[in-house]
């Protein structure tokens, strides 16, 4: 940035002061000391303080040499820094003459406007410190610095000092108090900084949660893991369950215990050098894995590699690299290399992340418990992300799945103010988000709201993140659906507008914002189920529109779920639906091998169920329509985890993105909207499976093709009609990496500008920053968002 030039221009070099405002992730990631260092280099004196705005700064020096401040500020600055902005302040009064420059102390404002520090992993300077047998903090598990260790799971309150961090409750010994103090050593300000003498400490418990006396909780673990026993051990953001990923007697264990039979799961090494024995991986992958946000990155598996047990019917493992020193330390024996991680909670629950909640809820999945006396204030979940590189795209293409620790809270930046709102997200993998002013703060992942403590932690996450953020809302933005929990709990408040969003507008809304369009697009929305403004299930939508409005311009042909919600978890109950659709009363004359897989009586009520359309609700889901077409193709009858026929049916692909002849299908004009018949496509499924060489990859193969050629020529005849070229695409369907990539290619091709999300996942943890724009748009003005002085703070409360 360049300074105003009142100085510059005079001939004689002259002493100046002047005040500049830092915006952005400037608290705990050791910006003062980083100013203070700089300044020193340059010759300037005055101040640096930490404010509820973020970083503060006077400076005293000639006007060159504050202008090579200002560069170098913003070029290098700290590792775990972002900023966002640096703008001059007016000097209130006439500044004395400094002596030096100083670090000064904190200043709590009536409001916060500085950003939220993510959680990182460990430097690298902290891996040698912990690695070295001469180091006073050697093989201690909770080493950090000004550069790494956590952040946003353990603040409290802003702005980011110890005293508002649950390490609050370890007073720093004499010596980490001397490098906390001196600007010349790492741990300058670093807020959680630790030593074995004063800080966490780990203990060890069997599954009862009686202590067992080791020297070495953490030696001890890698005994046992080898011999195949199971851990629930506290990281970062909540528990992992951990087993040895070798060992496919303790993978099939720990499987039968979580009663999770076929969700892959995530393995962690200690490096990218240990990923690459057991996946393939490219330059690109391996930053990505790599880098500070250790996110899990899924990667195409080496064939036999490891045992199927870890990622069954899945060419992909999702890897991830150590996120804390523990994690390190886990993982130092040579012989036990790689370790299966995955989240440590009971299903459909949230994550466990306090002692106690954990030895309750997972002591008959665990062996043992490794546990440790740092409270974490907000449970994270891993980020999972995915990689694509394909021809045809502009550089790879990266997918959240779930976004959550290494990148939440960190906003999404837009070109307009969207006023105070709070979004509640959908109720499956959901999100809360927050705008204020031009940005929007996404949380992490919570989950699916079916029980009480999955609800609760997403109360405490809107009412956290409004209070970090010092923002009382005016309006609360949520899912039109009237069953929806949050939904109900939003109609309750009294403080607050209620905006209702209907669900695949949200979807298309979120993918514009976070691709910066403010014009009218084609929407195309694909997944399980939405509510719609019918009163039906919509999910398979093409719509017309922008934030404030939409037009319902295209559909799928509707199904019927047989049994309601039964049909998600069955499949086959979708297949039979489809077959009775196409075929009506001629399908009892039919060969179906998919249906010899079912008891005959059991398919005799189902098919009097579709034909009577009894128990049946109407969707238009296109997540039905993968489930429905995996089930015929005997891929997979019944599910254990949301998507898993789909999944698997896009599995037999192998990662190979060449499309084939796509089935028969046809595009109706119905009630002035294009509906998409499916009925040719099953007649063309059926047919194709008679032939001698047919096979489920093939025929998979063909069925995404045809998904693709679908999209494609809807939206061609949508441009025409409604002079619009641009595309998004978002929903749960639109994680299957064939499908995105082979839509951006051929609607590229075919002249039109596509775009699908990068920053926020496709699926419903994307939702919520859809809902911020769409209630903004419709609000009278979109008014800044209202500062929350802290007398005013609300304390936590059962609603969000």
């Amino acid at each position: 940035m360049e300074p105003n030039s009142r100085d510059s221009a005079d001939p004689q070099p002259a002493l100046v002061t002047r005040r500049f405002r830092v915006s952005g992730i400037v608290q705990g990631v050791g910006f003062r000391p980083f100013v203070h260092r700089l300044a020193r280099a340059v010759g300037a004196r005055g101040w640096v303080l930490n404010d509820s705005q973020g970083v503060l700064l006077e400076l005293q020096a000639g006007g060159e040499e504050i202008r090579t401040f200002l560069r170098a500020l913003e070029e290098s600055p700290p590792p775990l820094a972002r900023i966002t902005g640096v703008r001059e302040e007016a000097l209130a009064e006439p500044a004395p003459r400094y002596d030096d420059f100083h670090i000064r102390g904190s200043v709590d404002l009536r409001y916060t406007d500085t950003l939220i520090p993510p959680d990182s992993d460990v430097c690298a300077d902290c891996l040698r410190e912990m690695r070295d047998p001469a180091d006073r903090r050697h093989r201690y598990p909770f080493i950090n610095c000004t550069h790494c260790g956590p952040r946003y799971s353990i603040i409290c309150d802003m702005p980011y000092d110890r005293s508002q961090t649950t390490m609050r409750t370890f007073p720093m010994c004499p010596t980490c108090a001397r490098e906390y103090e001196d600007i010349e050593d790492r741990r300058y300000h670093a807020q959680p900084n630790a030593c074995p003498a004063c800080g966490p400490r780990l203990t060890l418990t069997d599954r009862l949660g009686a202590p067992i006396a080791a020297e070495d909780p953490v030696r001890f673990a890698i005994a046992r893991l080898r011999e195949g026993a199971l851990f629930a051990v506290k990281s970062l953001g909540g528990f992992h369950l951990v087993a040895d990923a070798s060992n496919e007697a303790a993978v099939r264990e720990l499987r039968r215990r979580k009663r999770r039979d076929a969700k892959p799961f995530a393995i962690m090494v200690a490096d990218g050098e240990a990923a690459s024995r057991y996946v393939v991986l490219s330059p690109p992958e391996r930053a990505l894995l790599e880098s500070r946000q250790r996110p899990i990155v899924l990667l195409r598996r080496r064939p036999g590699a490891l045992s199927d047990a870890v990622a069954p019917r899945n060419p992909s493992f999702g890897v991830m690299l150590p996120s804390t020193p523990l994690h390190y330390l886990m993982l130092e024996d040579p012989a036990l290399d790689v370790l299966v991680m995955t989240s440590g909670n009971l299903s459909g629950h949230p994550i466990a992340y306090d002692n106690d909640t954990a030895l309750a809820q997972l002591r008959d999945i665990a062996d043992y418990f490794v546990l440790h006396d740092r409270d974490i204030r907000t449970r994270v979940d891993d980020s999972v992300v995915r990689l694509t590189e394909a021809e045809g795209l502009d550089g790879p293409l990266l997918s959240f799945i779930r976004r959550s620790r290494g990148y939440a809270p960190y906003p999404i930046h837009l070109s307009q103010g969207v006023g105070a709102v709070v979004a509640l997200g959908a109720e499956l993998k959901t999100t809360v988000a927050v705008g204020k002013d031009n940005q929007v703060f996404i949380s992490q992942h919570i989950g699916d709201l079916k029980n009480d403590s999955t609800f609760s932690a997403h109360v405490d996450c809107s009412s956290h993140i409004q209070r970090l953020l010092s923002v009382q809302t005016d309006t609360v933005a949520c899912d039109m659906h009237p069953a929806f929990r949050s939904t109900r709990a939003a109609k309750h408040r009294d403080d607050a507008q209620v905006a209702t969003v209907q669900h695949h507008h949200a979807h298309m809304a979120s993918c514009m914002a976070e691709n910066g369009l403010n014009e009218r697009v084609i929407g195309v929305i694909f997944d399980g189920s939405g509510y719609g403004l019918d009163d039906t299930i919509w999910g398979g939508e093409f719509l017309v529109g922008d934030y404030r409005d939409f037009v319902r311009a295209g559909h799928l042909r509707p199904m019927f779920l047989l049994g309601g919600d039964k049909a998600v978890k069955e499949p086959i109950r979708v297949a039979v639906s489809l077959l009775v659709e196409t075929f009506g009363d001629e399908l009892g004359g039919l060969r179906v091998p998919a249906l010899a897989d079912i008891p005959e009586e059991r398919r005799d009520v189902f098919v009097k169920m579709a034909q009577r359309r009894l128990n049946a609700t109407a969707t238009t889901s296109m997540g039905r329509l993968f489930d429905g077409v995996s089930s015929l193709l005997r891929i997979c009858h019944e599910v254990e985890y949301e998507a898993q026929a789909a999944i698997e049916m896009e599995a037999l692909l192998e990662r190979d993105f060449r499309t084939a002849p796509p089935l028969d299908y046809a595009i109706e004009e119905r009630d002035g909207r294009l509906v998409v018949d499916y009925r040719p496509l099953v007649r063309d499924l059926l047919r194709a499976l008679e032939a001698p060489d047919a096979t489920p990859a093939h025929l998979s193969r063909r069925f995404h093709s045809t998904v693709v050629d679908a999209i494609a020529n809807v939206c061609l005849r949508l441009a025409g009609r409604y002079d619009v070229r641009r595309v998004v695409m978002s929903g749960g369907v639109f994680m299957n990496e064939f499908v995105v990539i082979n839509a951006l290619r051929r609607l590229k091709q075919e002249g039109l500008t596509p775009y699908c999300h990068r920053l926020v996942p496709p699926n419903d943890g994307g939702i919520s920053l859809g809902q911020i724009l769409v209630a903004a748009a419709r609000a009278p003005a979109a008014a800044p968002a209202r500062r929350q002085a802290p007398e005013d703070r609300p304390a936590t409360t059962e609603r969000p």
